[in-house]
C-alpha cells in the first residue's frame, strides 16, 4: 500500500466535546471532521469502536464485529421521534464518567427502542429488518450474548450456567423472539447507521478515517463464546493458553494480557474465514487500519494460562504471510498500517514489507542517545513507508512526557531539534515543536494526538498501559479548536508538503 504525503489527528469519539457524558456521533463529530478539513489533514484516527466492558478500554471489546452503543447520538433518536425530547443530565463533562454512562445510556437506548418498535417510520422497520438478515453472520451472536450478559447481571459467559455456555447448544434467535436479543441488534442498526453518516461527512470534507483493531479478542467475548473451536481452550471453556509479550527492561515479568489465544490450524483450514470477515468489518467503517501488536503475525508469547506472570512463555510462529495473501484474494487490498512497536525481530520485518504495510515511528522513544535509534527521523527507510507520531494513546502527552524525562532526555530534545532549526525557549511549546519534527520527517503519514496539537499536559493523557482502571475518560470539553489552530496546522502542513487539496490526495493506493 502506498501512501500520499498527509497528516491526520488522533481522537477518539468518547473525547468529544457535548452534553451526552461522553462524545457521540452527532453535530460535535461533525464539526471536529469541518475543523479537520480547515486543517487541511487527511486523515482523522480513532481507537477501536467495538463495545467496552469492565476496565473500559476500547481494546478489550465484547464482540470483534460490533459498534459501541455508547456513541450513539441521543439528538438523533429524539429526531427521529422514537424519543421525546431528553435534557442532558447534569453531571460533570470533563471526563468520561462511565459508571454513570452505564446506568444512563443502556436506559435511555431502551426506551428509544421501545419509541421505535411504538411509533418507528415503516421505511426504518424495514430497513432494520434488512439489516438484521444482512448481518446474522455475527450479529445474532453478539445480541443474544448481551441478551444473557443483561439476564445475568453482566457476570463473564463461563459463569453463566452450563447449558448456556456454548452457543451451539442454544436455538437461533427468531427476529420476532427475545425483545432483549431485538434490543441489542437495534443497537447495532443504530450505531452503524450513525457511523455511516459521519463517515459520508468525512469523504465529502476529503478526509479519510484510521481505524483499529487489536490484534486479539477479549474472552468475554461473543466471539469466543460463539466459536470456542478458533480458540485454544479446553473441554470446559477455560484458556489453556493465553497471550502477552515477554520479560523487557521495562518489566521483569513481562506483560500477561490473558486474552484467549487462537487455534491457528482451524482458521487455516477453513481459509482463515473468521478473520477475513473481521477485517472485511473493520473496513465498512474505516479507509485505513491500524493492527496492534502486528508482531503477533509473525511469532506470538504463549503463556500457560495458570501462570501468574509472563515469564514462563515461549515464542510460538504464526501463519501470517497465508493469512494476509488469503485477505488478499478475498478483499482485493489490504489498506494495513502496521504497529510494529516493541523488541521487533527480522522475521516481523520481513511479513511487513513483504505486503507494503507502513511501520510506525514513535518521537517520544527516539531520544535514548543511541545514533540507529530507529524513531530518529534520520533513520526512517527512505521510502518514508512509515507513520510518525508524537505520541499514541498509551504514552503521555508530549507535555508531560517531556515534563518527566529527566534532564539528559530534555537536553538531547533541545539540541537535536536545534539542529533540525526548530527551536523552543519555553516548555510548554515542546508539543508544536515534535510536531514540526514529525511533519518536516520524510514519514509519508504524520499523526498528531490532539492533546499536543493543544500543548496539554499529562492532566490530559488517555491511557496508563499499567493501571486496569480510570483510563479513556479525557474529553475536550470546555477547550476552543478555533480556526487559529486550524490555520497554524494548515500553514505547517503547507511548508511540509502535507495540506490537503483533494479527495484524491489522501486515497491509498495498493500496492
Amino acid at each position: 500500500m502506498e501512501l500520499s504525503r498527509s497528516f491526520g489527528i488522533l481522537l477518539h469519539p468518547t473525547s468529544l466535546p457535548g452534553p451526552w457524558v461522553c462524545g457521540v456521533l452527532g453535530k460535535e463529530a461533525r464539526k471536529f471532521l469541518d475543523w479537520l478539513a480547515e486543517a487541511r489533514a487527511g486523515f482523522w484516527q480513532v481507537l477501536p469502536l467495538g463495545p467496552t466492558g469492565f476496565g473500559d478500554s476500547p481494546y478489550q471489546s465484547f464482540s470483534a464485529f460490533a459498534g459501541n452503543p455508547y456513541l450513539i447520538d441521543p439528538e438523533d433518536l429524539v429526531q427521529r421521534g422514537w424519543l421525546p425530547e431528553e435534557k442532558p443530565p447534569q453531571i460533570p463533562q470533563d471526563q468520561v464518567d462511565y459508571g454513570f454512562l452505564y446506568r444512563w445510556k443502556w436506559d435511555l437506548l431502551r426506551r428509544a427502542f421501545r419509541g421505535f418498535q411504538a411509533g418507528g417510520d415503516p421505511q426504518d422497520k424495514r430497513e432494520f429488518r434488512r439489516f438484521l438478515e444482512e448481518e446474522r453472520e455475527w450479529l445474532w451472536d453478539y445480541a443474544q450474548f448481551m441478551a444473557l450478559k443483561d439476564r445475568f447481571g453482566g457476570r463473564p459467559w463461563n459463569e453463566w450456567p452450563k447449558d448456556l455456555r456454548r452457543r451451539k447448544t442454544l436455538a437461533p434467535p427468531r427476529p420476532e423472539g427475545d425483545a432483549n436479543v431485538l434490543f441489542h441488534a437495534w443497537t447495532q442498526w443504530v450505531f452503524f447507521r450513525q457511523w455511516q453518516e459521519i463517515r459520508d461527512h468525512a469523504h465529502r470534507r476529503g478526509l479519510r478515517i484510521i481505524g483499529d483493531i487489536p490484534i486479539f479478542v477479549a474472552y468475554d467475548s461473543a466471539d469466543v463464546w460463539a466459536h470456542p473451536e478458533l480458540f485454544e481452550l479446553d473441554e470446559e471453556g477455560r484458556p489453556t493458553v493465553v497471550a502477552g509479550v515477554p520479560p523487557d527492561y521495562f518489566s521483569p515479568t513481562g506483560q500477561r494480557w490473558g486474552n484467549p489465544l487462537y487455534r491457528w490450524p482451524t482458521h487455516e483450514a477453513d481459509g482463515f474465514r473468521w478473520w477475513i470477515a473481521r477485517v472485511r468489518q473493520a473496513l465498512r467503517l474505516c479507509d485505513l487500519l491500524r493492527i496492534d501488536h502486528f508482531r503477533g503475525f509473525a511469532a506470538y508469547w504463549e503463556i500457560p494460562a495458570e501462570e501468574p506472570t509472563a515469564v514462563r512463555g515461549r515464542w510460538v510462529p504464526a501463519p501470517g504471510e497465508k493469512l494476509f495473501r488469503r485477505m488478499l484474494a478475498e478483499l482485493g487490498g489490504l489498506p494495513i498500517l502496521a504497529e510494529d512497536l516493541g523488541v521487533i525481530t527480522p522475521d516481523v520485518e520481513e511479513l511487513r514489507d513483504k505486503f507494503g504495510f507502513p511501520g510506525m515511528r514513535v518521537l517520544q522513544f527516539a531520544f535514548d542517545g543511541s545514533p540507529d535509534n530507529p524513531h530518529l527521523p534520520e533513520n526512517f527507510p527512505e521510502h518514508g513507508r512509515v507513520v510518525v507520531y508524537t505520541g499514541t494513546h498509551d504514552n503521555d502527552t508530549a507535555l508531560g512526557w517531556y515534563r518527566t524525562a529527566g534532564e539528559e532526555v530534555q537536553r538531547r530534545v533541545r539540541e537535536y531539534l536545534k539542529a533540525q532549526g526548530i527551536a523552543f525557549d519555553k516548555e510548554e511549546e515542546v508539543s508544536w515543536a515534535l510536531i514540526s519534527l514529525a511533519f518536516q520527517s520524510r514519514a509519508k503519514l504524520a499523526v498528531v494526538p490532539l492533546q499536543d496539537v493543544l500543548g496539554l499536559g499529562s492532566e490530559a493523557r488517555m491511557n496508563y498501559p499499567s493501571r486496569p482502571e480510570g483510563n479513556w475518560r479525557w474529553r475536550l470539553v470546555g477547550r476552543e479548536l478555533g480556526s487559529g489552530l486550524a490555520q497554524r496546522l494548515s500553514a505547517l502542513a503547507e511548508r511540509t508538503d502535507r495540506a490537503i487539496r483533494t479527495f484524491g490526495d489522501v486515497a491509498p493506493k495498493p500496492s
